[in-house]
């Protein structure tokens, strides 16, 4: 048994009338109680408890196994967990949702951070070209190496695929490959002509090369997805929510890029998610500017359990491709220190829209220099008071560090973190900076300086894998945090990253029944364990979405 205190007493207390008569206590009395668990609550005050009991779609009490039991009514189903643990459902701050299944994926090698050579990809795609009905995608991750190939482009690939669009996308989202059927098929014509913060490589002469970077990136994969049939797109839906649920998560806020939103609203109207889903807006860009307004339209709420709210832009690239905007040189590009995706008036334009409409704000901020931009930006346009309730999002953060933590702090920042970009390539941080900046990536730090922390996948989804990295970081070990701090970052902290802390993120009486009993101590475990780990039975909103053996745990009701 693990250790319990006494003050968690005051959990099992629910307030009902007294002296109820029979007819107020049976309507009074839980519908599901949760018993002999090791239950983390996520409240800082009261961590743990023994049980917990669920009425509707709120919990109605938590504490002492005995306590709790005696709330029990004749109708009252009764799961004991035996000493299993329990936590908040996973709520996945950051990830892209929609790359729907299309064509022909093929992959170089088994890592989710591939760095095949070209002639590697080239060989694969001759060998599917060979066997493929004409006009079928053929596609690849591919690494941030490969992109440094000055002979990677559509004129080698349309030699051995001119009648198959062929796609190389590089594991950071950032770049993309085509070929002439590719870009045919996406309807990107010679004469297009850059998007803010995007780029149409040319060569000499003036002719796409097929790459394609940032807001182009996006575009183009925006354009396909929303090309997919809807049915498509709907079981690709049921089936990434399926694989949550065996993990716990009960809540993911999608960065959406990959579906326009008439094809958005379409999809989630034709679905019935046992999670929740928050779609944040991602606008795109043309080469006149912003399009902001695309969203305007968009119902607030879809379907049930999904949300659309918020907006989210792109101010830089990432450490890996060399583009995230920093205050000193990379060490292996001369006098290179990254980019800036938009002017800075238009960065400025859309914080004070920010400002007006108080929408959430949602930031892709990777570098130092362009986080210390942002910061002072924002404190030119309006006090820290005035910032702050609005709880602006850095996602990422990497270079969130040292001098900008008081003021970031004070600002009322929320940074989104993804664990799993902690343990990238080993030795990339090194040559790209010679030395790792301190507190590059930060995480423990953040938590220091009382800035809210929040995590989510942005990469493999397993919460799990995530909070190993997060608990190990193994770039920066001095930002590690512990158990508690990583599965507190995944829940509460996430909760309140989406304005939702009153609602989700603690198991405690009056929030959303959310939660997930899990197939081991994620607190005890060997850290090299932690990614086996599963959930044996996931609850959303006090329905159970998810359980591998119900048979073998449900009590059956009984009377007093």
């Amino acid at each position: 048994m693990f250790a319990m205190r006494s003050t968690l007493l005051w959990a099992a207390i629910v307030v009902l009338a007294p002296s109820p008569a029979p007819a107020q206590a049976r309507q009074s009395a839980p519908d599901l109680i949760l018993t002999s668990g090791k239950i983390f609550t996520g409240d800082s005050l009261r961590p743990w408890a023994e049980a917990l009991a669920i009425r509707g779609e709120r919990i109605v009490a938590v504490g002492t196994a005995d306590a709790v039991t005696r709330l029990a009514g004749p109708h009252t189903r009764r799961i004991a967990l035996a000493g299993r643990v329990v936590v908040p459902g996973f709520n996945d701050a950051h990830d892209h949702v929609g790359n729907a299944d299309f064509g022909v994926a093929f992959a170089t090698d088994a890592s989710p951070t591939p760095e095949p050579s070209f002639g590697a990809v080239l060989d694969s795609v001759r060998a599917l070209a060979g066997r493929t009905p004409k006009g079928t995608w053929l596609h690849t991750v591919v690494g941030v190496h490969l992109l440094e190939d000055t002979t990677v482009g559509r004129v080698p690939l349309d030699r051995i695929a001119p009648n198959h669009p062929v796609v190389l996308w590089s594991w950071t989202g950032h770049d993309l490959v085509l070929n002439t059927a590719a870009l045919h098929a996406l309807a990107i014509p010679e004469s297009v002509r850059d998007p803010v913060g995007g780029t149409y490589e040319r060569d000499a002469s003036g002719h796409l090369t097929g790459v394609l970077h940032d807001y182009a990136v996006w575009a183009a994969l925006r354009r396909l997805y929303s090309s997919l049939p809807d049915s498509a797109l709907v079981r690709y839906f049921l089936r990434y929510a399926a694989q949550d649920v065996r993990w716990g998560i009960t809540s993911v806020q999608d960065m959406n890029g990959y579906l326009d939103p008439p094809t958005t609203v379409r999809v989630l109207r034709a679905l019935q998610l046992p999670i929740r889903l928050r779609v944040i807006p991602y606008p795109m860009t043309d080469s006149m500017g912003l399009r902001g307004a695309e969203w305007i339209d968009v119902p607030a709420h879809p379907s049930p359990r999904s949300v659309v709210s918020g907006v989210k832009w792109i101010l830089d690239g990432t450490p890996l491709d060399r583009n995230a905007l920093m205050r000193k040189p990379y060490a292996d590009r001369a006098g290179w220190y990254g980019r800036l995706q938009f002017p800075i008036d238009t960065v400025r334009a859309i914080l004070v829209r920010a400002l007006a409409t108080r929408e959430p704000l949602h930031l892709h901020i990777t570098g130092d220099s362009s986080a210390r931009l942002v910061l002072e930006l924002m404190r030119s346009l309006a006090p820290d008071s005035v910032w702050r309730p609005l709880r602006v999002r850095i996602e990422h953060g990497d270079g969130v560090y040292g001098d900008l933590l008081p003021v970031a702090r004070s600002l009322g920042i929320v940074i989104v973190e993804n664990p799993t970009h902690f343990a990238l390539e080993p030795g990339i941080v090194e040559r790209r900076f010679g030395s790792a900046p301190p507190g590059l990536k930060p995480a423990r730090s953040l938590l220091a300086a009382g800035i809210p922390l929040a995590f989510g996948s942005d990469g493999p989804r397993n919460p799990f894998l995530n909070i190993m990295f997060a608990t190990t970081h193994p770039n920066n070990p001095g930002e590690a945090l512990t158990r508690i701090q990583a599965v507190s970052a995944y829940t509460r902290g996430s909760a309140y990253a989406e304005f939702a802390e009153r609602q989700k993120g603690v198991l405690a009486p009056g929030m959303l029944a959310d939660l997930a009993v899990l197939s081991q101590d994620i607190f005890t475990v060997p850290a090299a364990m932690l990614p086996r780990t599963t959930s044996t039975l996931t609850i959303v909103g006090g329905a159970i979405v998810y359980d591998d053996h119900s048979n073998a745990r449900t009590r059956h009701p009984r009377g007093p």
